[in-house]
């Protein structure tokens, strides 16, 4: 049975809107392919993800989310069990940054539409940045993903949640751990790097996912406060391990930072080839403060 039409417990749905148009297809077709599986999973162009979220007594909630898109009712429903309903405002929060609700497409497009003089097709209409639901669980994945295939880095995320995510029973095919939260890897201590090296990590990425779980369990405020951005990715450079590329990836997808540009990028410089490191970086001052929508336009042409 198609995950789409999967019975499922006594829910609450409600309606998210945006600004069309949307590239739903291709945003959907982004996060599949990175999808981790059991923690996440796409079906017929629907998303669902398991979560872990906090009341403001300090309660866990745990469950999971279901990710629809209405194209002619212009909004995504947003569906989750009524055990969660009592963190249900900060999951809408966390899905409309995730999905990019709030954008002006038609802004974003009349700016960078003289991309397809480069290629015809390179940038499309609606397209969204792609975020991320847990910001660490999007750490971890922009280091396991440092020169290596998609693939490859999603069979490190898929062992190292089946190692030290906790079993959740969800009632959904596909859906059956949480990620591990940043809290829950701090416990380990400096155990981490052994504990990850088995999986198939290298010492110096554990290393990383450590500094980044302190980093994140330290923090305070919004993560997409603009003026604090900056700051937040000096502090990520300053970990061994993280470079401008994982830096500016990490702006893109946590903090939806709508001007990241990860310039060194391969698919950024095998698309625009034969330009040199140079020319591309001159060429991406024009699309600014729209670099990161130039990248993901870039990424989906490949």
């Amino acid at each position: 049975m198609s995950l789409k039409h999967q019975p499922i417990e006594t829910a609450h749905s409600i309606l998210l809107d945006y600004q069309p148009p949307y590239a739903w297809d291709r945003l959907i077709d982004f996060l599949a392919f990175r999808s981790i599986d059991g923690v996440e999973a796409v079906d017929q162009g629907v998303y669902w993800r398991t979560v872990r979220e906090e009341t403001a007594s300090g309660q866990s909630l745990t469950g999971w989310i279901r990710v629809e898109n209405h194209l002619g009712q212009s909004s995504l429903q947003l569906t989750v069990p009524e055990s969660l309903s009592p963190v249900l405002p900060q999951i809408v929060t966390k899905v409309r940054k995730m999905f990019d609700l709030d954008s002006d497409p038609q802004a974003i497009y009349q700016h960078l539409e003289s991309m397809n003089q480069i290629q015809p097709g390179l940038c499309q209409p609606g397209t969204r940045i792609p975020g991320s639901y847990d910001p660490f669980e999007m750490c971890v994945r922009a280091v396991l993903g440092q020169q290596i295939t998609v693939k490859a880095a999603r069979t490190l995320a898929l062992r190292l949640t089946a190692s030290l995510g906790t079993p959740l029973e969800t009632g959904i095919p596909g859906l059956t751990h949480l990620f591990p939260s940043a809290a829950s890897l701090l416990d380990l201590g400096h155990q981490v790097e052994d504990q990850l090296g088995v999986l198939g990590v290298t010492s110096q990425r554990s290393a990383s996912i450590r500094s980044l779980a302190g980093w994140l369990v330290s923090e305070s405020g919004d993560l997409t406060e603009p003026a604090a951005v900056g700051a937040r990715m000096d502090k990520w450079l300053a970990i061994k391990g993280i470079g401008p590329w994982t830096a500016q990836y990490l702006a893109m997808r946590i903090l939806n930072w709508p001007d990241a540009f990860p310039s060194t990028d391969y698919g950024v410089r095998k698309t625009l080839e034969p330009m040199t490191q140079k020319e591309i970086d001159q060429l991406a001052e024009s699309w600014r403060p729209w670099r990161a929508y130039a990248t993901i336009n870039i990424w989906n042409y490949r």
